[in-house]
């Protein structure tokens, strides 16, 4: 509640209410919506394409393929259809009709565009307001006072050209990797000036107190006075600064110092604001108000990247301005869950790819601290000195006073245009330092080096050269390959690196549009956009939760309680500005629910809220749980870890006892007063049957071939076990009865050293089993079929609820799970998480649901992956990485996951470092114990009131 009230009072201070605004300051007119939602009406025709030659109406702002008109681009489509490829290249024609206050008379009126794809000429009642504006993502504006009719009716007539003239501006912004539109898709609005007033207001406030405001001021015919009051968020004056203006003047600069300002990080956003009163004697004017943070940005050659002294390094990712339904035109709410959802994932950084934002979601990067790399378009391709010139004024201007902007990136990969750096450097009163994010080496600015797509061993070498190394892009995470998988190292590496300064993945969202034209499907343009942590809607990804942990700032690496566990977890604060104590923990003691409880989950037994320890940044300690002493009587231990704002960090759970402790309960192979097991045999079978379960087994191979559940039907569980890796050969099946059971023995030669049965009394399936594997395997274990389409669903107690991968195993929680089946193939329609398929780690039980029955299988050992069904991980001509036979596999090792760009799947995980390596055996053997329960057990509950058919011939 308290972080919710400070996020509302900053925005109010951010986005003062427009109503009434007194004549001394500037008032707003929106001609259009603030957003996606609401929008205003327009009349439009559209030249080509989609309802075209005809005049009709278009919401304004939008993007105009998302109201149904024109045609679709992808940004890469001259690369996919080669030479005689056409961008499509229609026009269209605004028309809207306005009044302006009659009140307005003798003030200066200016019309501002937010943004618009991509040439845009504008007419005010038939008059020409100014040169046609080339570039889509920056904000433009006219002076249109001498064309206005006041308090009467005025017409705006809009003319967009997709396609640019100007071909270095298609160069930079539609030839890219993204998805190209055209219209008016951010906000239009008329901003009025009493004659007399200033602008452009520029702050460089630092974090040594140093506050200086440069402004713009204009038509002053007398000797004035520009005043600035610097406000804290409670609305205190907390410093005042002023100079003399003389009659004629056009920039004024004022300074003043602050004692022991609140400093801005990402940590602590702490915003101010400047009030800005220019007036003759008592006379006000005009009066602004700006807001800004108390900042320094250093890059220390070398060394690497400072805020305020300290060093930090950026956990972040690349994020378009993008919303399914109505494209790059976006609304207050999405930016926030943007924000939100970068804050979720422990992240403290965000690159704009590959062009500036909305000014809102800054706004939110400066209240709830997130530091930004704010972009030049150049997507591989530069604007020509004479194009850029302007278009980097405009956004230094548009977003210069927010303190979340620490770099200016000067284009992408090769759309750098290095004569516009000094640009960035003339219009910044802070001079933040300019970078130039690369795919190549050797294009390093500002001391940085932000090579892209490095691998864990070169990018070694490069943190161990002279530069700073921040890559801007890296762990493309496309499909599910990417993001998490393969970051634990990484970030490890830079976390330990002093000439790092972090870096981002690529990226936050697939780019998927929904196509006006194709029946609104959710098209991602096949390999180019399906990259992101999250989906379109934001559906998050595995990945999504693997980084939430790796990047966690509270930083825990126990894994398992050792045996004398003295109730104290090793921590360390991997904050730069926290101290721990501003921090809080809460422990749960929990137990499991069981296979045969209606709901997954936990159920908490006892919890309690616990004192963090005073860690400053960087150090490590020991946090005391304070546990009571019957701790180990309940099933596992939650710790949760909460920020300063009571925002939980992350959560992470351990079991109290091995894992035949948590089948306590579920595991009953045990029997009293149960009949013998029956046994039969064929020359080629041999079946076994207890309390109305029935195996069958192959005795030409070892295999089991029929299971009969205690439902009386068949259940399509055989095939197996078959090693998934290694050599075997099949010597031999004998049985023999034992007290408790009936035992089947299948002899082998090769890898697989010994299969063991065991039924018992009360139908439970027993499978002790060993082998031996020397050399690298990408898994290990053995495998069963079962028919995927047979199965409705599954539960499991285990790590989940999403699949791991061998170098992403961060991310998951231990719990009992629930997961209907799905197709999901990840970052594809219809983005149905978690994934059903997959590799599901540390499993104790887990029950399969299918149209046949149910079937539980249970194991007392640690470290079981079970793999479910088929599914690929990266899409290819041959899909990565490749699976175990069978369908259903009991696993001791599963692989690594590598990355994928566009076409190209990089072939080579181990590259990503020593957790992507494939399992590593060396001959010892591995030995496991599962058990399998075919149908439901029994209950004592009461029989329900209904006769089952005595014959159901549905199957």
């Amino acid at each position: 509640m308290k972080h919710l009230c400070i996020l509302l009072l900053t925005l109010l201070l951010v986005h003062p209410a427009h109503a009434q605004t007194p004549a001394t300051q500037r008032q707003i007119q929106y001609l259009s919506g603030r957003d996606n939602h609401p929008t205003v009406k327009w009349d439009f025709y559209c030249t080509g394409g989609r309802q075209s030659g005809f005049w009709t109406t278009i919401a304004v702002p939008s993007c105009w393929e998302q109201q149904g008109f024109g045609l679709y681009n992808y940004g890469r489509d001259y690369k996919t259809y080669g030479k005689n490829f056409r961008f499509a290249d229609e026009q269209g024609l605004y028309k809207h009709s306005f009044t302006v206050p009659a009140a307005w008379r003798g003030r200066r009126v200016e019309i501002v565009f937010e943004g618009s794809m991509t040439d845009t000429e504008v007419k005010v009642n038939g008059a020409v307001a100014g040169a046609i504006h080339q570039g889509a993502f920056y904000r433009f504006k006219y002076d249109i006072t001498d064309k206005l009719r006041f308090g009467e009716a005025n017409l705006l007539e809009v003319k967009v050209s997709k396609m640019s003239a100007e071909p270095s501006v298609n160069n930079a912004e539609r030839l890219a990797d993204y998805w190209v539109f055209g219209g008016i898709f951010r906000p239009v609005y008329l901003q009025s000036y009493p004659t007399q007033y200033a602008e452009n207001v520029a702050i460089d406030a630092r974090a040594n107190g140093s506050f200086t405001l440069r402004a713009n001021v204009h038509n002053l015919k007398q000797a004035a006075q520009l005043q600035a009051d610097i406000l804290d968020l409670t609305g205190h004056t907390i410093g005042t600064t002023s100079a003399a203006v003389a009659a004629g003047d056009t920039v004024t600069r004022l300074s003043t110092t602050i004692k022991n300002p609140r400093q801005w990080t990402s940590e602590t956003p702490t915003l101010y604001r400047a009030r800005l009163t220019l007036r003759t004697g008592p006379e006000t004017l005009y009066q602004t108000t700006e807001t800004f943070g108390f900042r320094t940005i250093e890059v220390r050659r070398g060394k690497g990247i400072y805020v305020n002294g300290t060093q930090v390094k950026m956990k972040g990712t690349n994020r378009h301005s993008w919303w399914p339904e109505t494209g790059r035109t976006l609304n207050d709410s999405i930016q926030l869950q943007d924000v939100k959802l970068l804050k979720e994932m422990n992240m403290n950084a965000v690159r704009m790819s590959h062009y500036p934002p909305d000014a809102e979601f800054l706004h939110l990067c400066d209240s709830l601290g997130l530091y930004v790399l704010d972009e030049l378009a150049g997507w591989q391709k530069f604007y020509s000195t004479k194009a850029g010139t302007p278009l980097v004024r405009s956004m230094v201007e548009k977003d210069q006073n927010h303190p979340s902007i620490i770099f200016w990136d000067n284009g992408n990969e090769g759309g750098t245009n290095k004569e516009l750096d000094a640009v960035f450097t003339q219009y910044d009163l802070t001079k933040r330092p300019v970078i130039h994010p690369h795919h190549r080496p050797g294009n390093a600015a500002s001391g940085i080096d932000c090579n892209h797509y490095e691998d864990y061993y070169s990018t070694q070498k490069i943190l161990a050269d002279s530069l700073i190394y921040m890559p801007t892009e890296f762990l493309h995470s496309q499909d599910d390959g990417g993001g998490g998988a393969g970051l634990a190292d990484m970030w490890e590496l830079h976390w330990k690196a002093q000439r790092s300064g972090g870096g981002f993945l690529w990226a936050l969202v697939d780019e998927g549009i929904v196509r006006t034209d194709e029946h609104n499907i959710i098209d991602v343009n096949g390999v180019n956009a399906p990259d992101g942590l999250v989906g379109p809607h934001r559906e998050k990804e595995g990945s999504f939760f693997a980084i939430r942990e790796i990047f966690s700032p509270i930083h825990i690496t126990l894994k398992e309680l050792p045996a004398k566990f003295d109730g104290k977890v090793e921590i360390e604060n991997r904050y730069h500005f926290t101290n721990l104590s501003q921090c809080f923990f809460q422990w749960e003691l929990v137990n499991f629910r069981k296979p045969s409880d209606p709901f997954a989950g936990s159920i908490t037994q006892k919890k309690s809220r616990i004192k963090s320890p005073t860690l400053a940044p960087l150090a490590t300690s020991k946090l005391n749980l304070e546990l009571p002493k019957d701790w180990r009587s309940y099933d596992a231990i939650v710790l949760s870890a909460f920020d300063p704002a009571k925002n939980l960090v992350y959560k992470w759970t351990w079991k109290t006892g091995g894992n035949a402790k948590l089948l306590d309960g579920v595991l009953a192979p045990a029997a009293k007063d149960k009949p013998a097991v029956q046994v039969a045999e064929t020359d080629s079978t041999l079946s076994l049957t207890a309390s109305n379960i029935s195996v069958t087994f192959n005795k030409t191979n070892g295999h089991l071939s029929g299971v009969k559940g205690n439902n009386g039907d068949k259940l399509s569980f055989t095939n197996g076990p078959v090693l998934v890796a290694g050599t075997v050969t099949f010597t031999g099946l004998k049985h023999r009865a034992e007290p408790d059971g009936e035992v089947v023995e299948a002899t082998y030669t090769g890898d697989l050293k010994t299969v063991r049965w065991k039924m018992h009394a009360t139908g439970w399936l027993q499978m002790d089993y060993e082998y031996a594997l020397t050399g690298d395997f990408p898994f290990t274990g053995l495998s069963f079929s079962y028919p995927e389409n047979f199965v409705i669903g599954a539960k499991w107690l285990g790590q989940g609820p999403y699949r791991a991968w061998k170098n992403r195993l961060a991310g998951t929680t231990l719990n009992v799970w629930e997961n209907a089946n799905n197709n999901t193939q990840t970052a594809a329609a219809p983005w149905i998480y978690p994934e059903f398929k997959g590799y599901f780690a540390d499993i104790a039980w887990m029950e399969f649901n299918t149209v046949e029955g149910a079937f539980l299988v249970a194991s007392p050992d640690k470290n079981l992956f079970v793999r479910r069904f088929n599914f690929y991980g990266l899409t290819g001509i041959k899909p990565q990485p490749g699976l175990p036979i069978g369908d259903i596999s009991f696993l001791d090792g599963i692989p690594p996951i590598g990355t994928k760009l566009g076409l190209n799947i990089d072939q080579h995980p181990e590259k990503l470092g020593p957790n992507s390596e494939p399992n590593h055996l060396t001959g010892a053997p591995t030995k496991r114990t599962l058990y399998f329960y075919f149908g439901l057990p029994p209950t004592d509950s009461k029989p329900q009131p209904y006769i089952a058919p005595a014959k159901d011939d549905l199957f």
